[in-house]
Order: C-alpha cells, then structure tokens, then sequence
C-alpha cells in the first residue's frame, strides 16, 4: 500500500513540477549563486510547504488569503527581475557570486516558498494526503514522496542551469532568467484580477 501511495504521488508531483516556475527559477538562482546554498533555500522551502499541505491541508489556504500571498509573490519576482536584469548589464566579470550564503539560502527559500504556497503541486500534496490519511505511514509517504519529487525536480533545473553556461554567455543567460522572472511577476499580477 505504502509504495504505490510513494509512486503515484511522487509521479504526480514530479510531472507536475517539470518546466514549471519553479524548476525555471531553481535554474536562473543557480546560475547566480553556488548550487548547494540554492539547493538548502529551496529544499527547506518544499519541506516546510509540504509538510503544512500534508497537517494542515486546505486549512492553510482558509487562514492566508491567496490574493496576498499571490501579490507578495508577484512582487518579489517583479524585484528579482529587475535585479538580475540590472546585475547582467551592469557585470561584464561573470565569474563572482555576488552574495553570502545567508542571502543565497533566503533569496531560495522566500522565492519558492511564496511561488509554490497554494500552488498546484500543494494542493495535489494536501489532495493526497486527505486520501490516505486514515494511517500515520500514509501521510509519511505522501509527505516524502512530494519532497523528494519536488526536490529532484529542482536539482534537474540547477544543473540543467550550469550545462547552459557552457554553450551560452551568462551575461545572456542573466538577462534571459530576468526577463523570464518579470514575466513571472506580470502573470502573477495579472491573476490577481480573477481572485
């Protein structure tokens, strides 16, 4: 019982993930800052994410209206656009991570976190974790089987991220992730008109 709720969920959350916002933006955070701090910030993100869609399930989205949360998200990608295009035109040295491992990890952690928070891999985890939550083994395999879909999904963009390099400038690669997040930032703004 336990494996097929680990693989049917797991299954769903990866699928669901693959060339997702977040996977983009684990790409372009990647390209940066180093891999391991971002891979820290976005691994705690999902483990506090999914753990709050597998206690806390649709609760969470009756306490936190989802119109705030999608503003703040919004904003912060608008900010991180702006900054990435900033920091690609105004470097010409690519070669120097710009930041301390604190800011890494925050900028990873608040970015997801707010990117992902009601979004639709939550809501499949909470989905899941209302239909098997008649056991304690259950809940444990939907909570692990999301995180570690959600986190191999993020490791494929990070590294996916540090193969572009090689073949395409960073400076070009810099102002492709912020213009990618401004347009996340728009779309973000722009659903807010149907909340």
């Amino acid at each position: 019982m336990e494996k097929t709720v680990f693989l049917s969920t797991f299954g769903l959350i990866f699928l669901a993930e693959l060339g997702d916002k977040t996977q983009l933006t684990a790409m372009a955070l990647a390209l940066r800052y180093p891999w391991q701090r971002i891979f820290v910030g976005i691994a705690a993100a999902f483990t506090v994410l999914n753990l709050a869609a597998v206690l806390v399930g649709k609760v969470l989205f009756m306490l936190l209206p989802i119109f705030w949360v999608t503003l703040v998200s919004a904003l912060l990608f608008l900010y991180f656009g702006y900054s990435t295009l900033r920091h690609a035109c105004a470097s010409e040295d690519d070669d120097a991570p710009p930041h301390t491992a604190s800011t890494a990890f925050r900028t990873a952690f608040i970015m997801i976190f707010l990117a992902e928070l009601g979004d639709k891999t939550q809501l499949v985890t909470a989905s899941q974790a209302a239909q098997h939550s008649d056991s304690l083994a259950g809940l444990s395999m939907v909570f692990v089987s999301s995180t570690l879909a959600l986190w191999l999904v993020s490791l494929i963009g990070i590294f996916a991220g540090k193969q572009l390099v090689r073949f395409i400038p960073l400076r070009w690669i810099h102002r492709a992730a912020g213009f990618m997040f401004l347009v996340f930032g728009v779309f973000g703004l722009w659903k807010l008109k149907g909340l």
